[in-house]
């Protein structure tokens, strides 16, 4: 059975669902769902790992030692330690970031949650995160999972993606539409 049935695509997909089976297997969605957003944190934290992740000029050797000193030092659980050195072994660490999206999509989607990514300017705080998520869920009729972004990019608001529908209140395209009828 094909847990994926199009919720994700590509090389990433494949290892999101892999990693998403085997926490299914050893109930420990939570558990693996929690390392992944330590380990995306830590991304987002750490120029040195999202620069060891992207580079093809480590070895895989060392590239397996760094990421395995990273995840003990965050405390992942021991599936998501272990995937992480797959990942090491078959040099596909630069999947990691879509990896990690594509996962929190499949737990959602298992959960008989809605996935909406949103971006934003700037980070939000936990006490936005969950005034949007009520927002969305009240809209939509059930629980929503969010994939947050920040991009300075959009100056503020924010674009909040769910499945094909998109609702686009950032700042820069209210700018360009203001601009446009101005020429008009």
């Amino acid at each position: 059975m094909e847990i994926s049935g199009g919720i994700v695509t590509g090389l990433a997909g494949r290892y999101a669902t892999a990693l998403f089976e085997l926490a299914r297997d050893g109930k420990s969605i939570d558990k693996v769902g929690a390392s992944l957003d330590k380990l995306r944190a830590a991304l987002a934290e750490s120029a040195d790992l999202a620069a060891l992740i992207a580079s093809p000029l480590v070895g895989r050797e060392e590239a397996l030692k760094s990421v395995l000193a990273v995840a003990d030092s965050l405390k992942v659980d021991k599936t998501t330690r272990n995937f992480l050195g797959v990942l090491a072994k078959n040099r596909r660490l630069g999947q990691l970031p879509n990896v990690i999206r594509d996962f929190g999509k499949l737990a959602a989607h298992h959960r008989g949650e809605a996935t909406a990514e949103v971006t934003s300017a700037h980070p939000l705080s936990a006490k936005q995160v969950t005034a949007l998520k009520s927002k969305l869920k009240d809209k939509l009729g059930r629980d929503v999972a969010v994939d947050l972004r920040v991009d300075p990019s959009i100056l503020g608001g924010l674009v909040v993606r769910v499945g094909s529908r998109m609702i686009d209140g950032s700042l820069k395209t209210k700018l360009d539409s203001l601009a446009l009828a101005m020429k008009g």
